[in-house]
Order: C-alpha cells, then sequence, then structure tokens
C-alpha cells in the first residue's frame, strides 16, 4: 500500500459507538450525554439540568460481594443515578446482570444506620446489539414494578430501559428522540454518522466527538484492543458452538446406533440365537451383547 492510498485509509477511519470503549469516551463529553439521557427519558434537553459522571465501580460491601464495574455512572440533578452500558455480544443472562448492578447501586446509597429516605431513584440503559426480546418488533421499552393485575405503577424508583439495536426500523423522514440516538450508536460508517448530524445538534455534536477520539493515537490504540477482543470473543464462542454441534451429532449418532442393536439383539434372541452367535453375527463381544439385551429387557419392562 503507497503513502496516499494509506493516508486516505487513515482519514476515513471512524471509531463506533457499539464498542463500548467508544461509548464510554462519547459519554465524557457533557452535552453528548445530556442529549442521549434526554431522549430516553423522553424530556428537553434543557429539562436535564446537570449531569455528573460518578465512579463506575460498585461498592462491595464484604469480601465476598461480586465486584461491579459498569460502562457509564450518571448522576442527574435531582439525585437520580443511570447506568448506561453498551453490550455488542450475546450475553446469556443479561437480565441477571442487569438486576445485580441496578441494586447495587440503589442499596449503595445509604451506608448502615442511614434512614431508607435518602434512597434515590435508579434508573438501568441497556444498548444491545442482540435481540434480547425475540418475540417482538418494539425496539425500545421501559420496564418498572406494576401490579400484575391492574399494571398499576407501584414505585419508579426502579427502571430499566432496553434498546435493542437490531430491531430499529427502516429510517423514516421525522423520527426524532430514542430512535435517531439509537439509529447513531448503531451507525457503521462516515456518511451515516454526517447524515444523522445534520438533524440533531447534540448528535452533531457526538460526531465532532467522534471525529477528535478516531484521530487521537493513544484512543485509536486503546479503542482497536477492545475490539480486537470482542472479535477473539466471538470467534471462540462460535468455535465453541461447532464444537457443541458436532458432539450433540456424534452423540445423537451414537444413540442411534445403539437403538438399532437393541432391536437386532432382541429379534435374534427371539428367534433363539445365542449370545455368542449374535455377538458373531454383529462384530462385538459376548459381553456388550448381553448388556444391550439387559437394557432392552428393562426398557421393555418399563413400557409394561
Amino acid at each position: 500500500m503507497n503513502k496516499s492510498s494509506e493516508k486516505t485509509k487513515n482519514d476515513n477511519f471512524i471509531m463506533l459507538p457499539t464498542v463500548d470503549f467508544c461509548f464510554k469516551e462519547l459519554m465524557k463529553n457533557p452535552k453528548v450525554r445530556k442529549g442521549f439521557i434526554a431522549a430516553v427519558l423522553e424530556k428537553q434537553p434543557e429539562e436535564i439540568a446537570n449531569t455528573i459522571l460518578i465512579s463506575t465501580e460498585l461498592r462491595k460491601e464484604s469480601e465476598n460481594d461480586k465486584l461491579g464495574i459498569l460502562d457509564v455512572l450518571v448522576e442527574l440533578e435531582d439525585g437520580t443515578k443511570m447506568n448506561l452500558e453498551m453490550q455488542v455480544a450475546y450475553f446469556e443472562h443479561w437480565t441477571n446482570r442487569v438486576l445485580f448492578y441496578v441494586s447495587k447501586i440503589y442499596t449503595g446509597q445509604i451506608q448502615e444506620g442511614e434512614d431508607y429516605d435518602r434512597l434515590q431513584k435508579c434508573i438501568h440503559v441497556s444498548i444491545l446489539e442482540f435481540i434480547h426480546f425475540p418475540n417482538d418488533r418494539r425496539c425500545c421499552r421501559k420496564i418498572a414494578f406494576c401490579d400484575t393485575e391492574t399494571g398499576e405503577q407501584y414505585t419508579d424508583l426502579i427502571e430499566l430501559y432496553i434498546l435493542e439495536l437490531g430491531k430499529l426500523p427502516p429510517e423514516c423522514q421525522n423520527e426524532d428522540g430514542v430512535i435517531r440516538w439509537m439509529r447513531f450508536l448503531g451507525g457503521k460508517n462516515r456518511e451515516e454518522f454526517e447524515d444523522m448530524a445534520k438533524k440533531d445538534e447534540y448528535i452533531d455534536e457526538a460526531y465532532n466527538e467522534l471525529k477528535k477520539l478516531s484521530l487521537d493515537d493513544q484512543k485509536r490504540m486503546e479503542y482497536e484492543l477492545r475490539q480486537k477482543a470482542i472479535r477473539d470473543y466471538n470467534s471462540q464462542m462460535k468455535s465453541a458452538e461447532k464444537r457443541g454441534e458436532e458432539r450433540g451429532k456424534k452423540q445423537g449418532i451414537d444413540i442411534g446406533i445403539r437403538q438399532t442393536l437393541k432391536r437386532i439383539i432382541g429379534n435374534r434372541i427371539e428367534k433363539g440365537d445365542s449370545m455368542e452367535e449374535i455377538a458373531e453375527l454383529l462384530e462385538i463381544s459376548a459381553e456388550e451383547v448381553r448388556e444391550i439385551a439387559e437394557e432392552q429387557k428393562a426398557e421393555q419392562r418399563n413400557r409394561d
């Protein structure tokens, strides 16, 4: 590759917000943070008076507690805590993870002996590139504690927002709010980011931040290391799935062969053949014939 083509390639490089490193860096920008949070909460950005990034390491109650490290943890001016997490790879127990984190954030607000009235609202926002709810096409939902019969909300002290990027509908001309942000966060190239930046000043700020991050050699190195870790993880998972499928097929074949042997041995025994004759016919040991015959008899007894 000559220097000119290499320069063009570098000029076109842009970080993708679905890589959690990039998402965290974007959320360090107060204007970007305000625009995104306002969209999630269905408010105007002017209504979000202030947002403060706070430590993303959750307090442990004891040495045996599981340590929690969050993507982005924000406190709003009214004391509300918001945890924002970007997750690309499929995570089987995502619900458990979300409940663990939001519970730690909620209970971690007070020390022993302090009153419960000090507890402030906690919100968890999951931004997922995998499908978490496969039975519908809703790409964003809000989950809260409700009466299961009436649907009446019990409390708003804990809320969950689930944004599934893989379910975004085809773009329409008048979309705004959280859908527009989801489309930005799931963007794959400069052209998409540029087009979205023209429609919203807060997304424009996010795109400008993306460009600055992409030009920073140190940030780019950290981004590419994280991207490599995600690729390696996905590759390992696919390899594990393939090995599992192959083992499953082999086990299925082995079970099928075993059942066929049982039928043959049962039929030969009914015709009066000895164990030794059946063993010679099937080219297996007489001991194995006896074992399979006993299995066949046991199954027959269970059926009867």
